[in-house]
């Protein structure tokens, strides 16, 4: 018996030390575990902060979600599409900025895809030009939209010579000057080349060369001139600050050479380039490009760092560049994804900075307007999707979108898949 009782007490003791030992346990795994939270927590906090501290001050009020809780994100945009809330669920951390949703109708698509292609409207027609069919391929002629019935008619080759990309564009209302630009697939050389297109006869002629090869300059007939600045050198990645002119009239170059005019004051390609009100302004674009790796037999593409600003700038009498109010984001790859309605510029869509936790490039999904009455820029609606190198139309009030790269999807902004078709809705104010 009392063996039995010395083996109870024994059991006992034994069992009250493991209590001990377990309760010690869990308060240091909460100790642990809390520990973790906190630095988690800091990671996640200075992730957000530097998304906040890092992008237009526009955006420093939107709720920015957990950067890490995608999977969430795309279940609250199914959730809110099951409850029937309007528009699509975007995401803050991407830095889509706010915007009335607007009614888009689809049109018949482009008879090709295509990326870093050129676009002019003359009365109701757009002439779209070139452009990378895909990163290996590039096209070489002409296709026309017809705004009056809304269909796709004839097409026509470029000359051989022609660039593929990158193009400089203007019209005068007849002819259309084409600059410079990118010769092939890739990310290969520039040439210095250009041509002139009379829309009446389709035929093409040569015009003076540029003094040097250019990636997407800044391209506009202003008084009597056809202005050329920036683009990318011949490295495609520098930017150039270079501002020729050249005299011309009805097609034809009034002189043998450019003449040098004001540098710009910031260079680099893939930016607006507008004439209204008799004034030239240039708007958007960014610093640096893709670049072909060296020793490449086919100049693969390589990236490289860019940066994409919001800067407006005018060029005045008295030939000085002065400073407008900046775009609400910056936006890049908008060359032809402007017009003009109503006394305002709008520009639909564009890259804006890379992600800055992924360094990804990042699309945009707006439609900006710039109102020259009030000198104010604002989000008059968003795309169907985020997409960059937009040619835009408008006509009889419908404003039109073609081409471009699009986004990954609602709640992805990188880019994915070079496409053709054709958007309109209708803009009114």
């Amino acid at each position: 018996m009392r063996l039995g009782r010395n083996n109870h007490k024994h059991s006992s003791s034994s069992l009250k030390f493991v209590i001990i030992v377990s309760l010690l346990a869990l308060a240091g795994a909460a100790l642990i575990c809390d520990l973790l939270w906190a630095s988690s927590s800091s990671s996640t906090f200075s992730a957000l902060r530097y998304v906040a501290d890092n992008w237009p001050l526009q955006q420093s009020t939107l709720n920015l979600p957990n950067l890490n809780h995608t999977s969430h994100l795309k279940e609250k945009g199914k959730d809110e599409k099951k409850k029937g809330t309007p528009g699509r669920f975007l995401s803050a951390t991407f830095a889509d900025l706010p915007g009335p949703e607007l009614q888009w109708e689809q049109m018949p698509t482009a008879p090709v895809p295509r990326l870093d292609g050129a676009a002019i409207q003359i009365k109701n027609l757009l002439y779209v030009f070139a452009g990378y069919a895909n990163i290996n391929a590039v096209h070489s002629h002409v296709d026309i939209y017809n705004f009056t019935d809304n269909t796709w008619g004839e097409s026509f080759p470029m000359p051989k010579e022609m660039a593929h990309s990158h193009l400089g564009m203007v019209t005068d209302g007849r002819y259309i000057y084409v600059v410079t630009g990118q010769y092939g697939p890739q990310c290969r050389g520039p040439t210095a080349r250009n041509f002139v297109l009379d829309t009446k006869t389709k035929q093409w002629e040569d015009l003076v060369s540029l003094p040097v090869p250019r990636y997407a300059p800044a391209t506009q007939l202003w008084r009597g001139r056809l202005h050329v600045m920036g683009g990318s050198g011949l490295n495609r990645h520098t930017p150039e600050l270079d501002h020729w002119s050249l005299a011309v009239k009805d097609g034809k170059a009034l002189e043998k050479e450019w003449r040098s005019e004001v540098p710009i004051p910031r260079g680099g390609p893939h930016r607006a380039c507008v004439v209204v009100d008799d004034k030239l302004m240039v708007i958007g674009g960014q610093e640096g490009d893709f670049m072909a790796k060296p020793g490449s037999p086919i100049f693969k593409c390589s990236r490289r760092h860019e940066v994409v600003y919001a800067d407006v700038l005018m060029l005045d009498d008295e030939m000085k560049w002065k400073h407008l109010p900046p775009m609400p984001k910056p936006d890049s790859h908008i060359e032809f994804a402007w017009t003009i309605v109503n006394h305002s510029i709008v520009i639909a869509g564009g890259t804006t900075d890379k992600h800055p936790i992924t360094k990804k490039m990042i699309l945009n999904g707006e439609v900006f307007r710039f109102d020259l009455d009030t000198m104010k820029w604002s989000v008059i609606g968003k795309l169907p999707y985020r997409v960059k190198t937009t040619l835009v139309g408008f006509w009889d009030g419908w404003f039109y979108f073609t081409s471009g790269q699009r986004d990954k999807g609602p709640d992805d902004p990188a880019p994915r898949k070079v496409i053709g078709e054709v958007w309109r809705t209708k803009l009114s104010f």
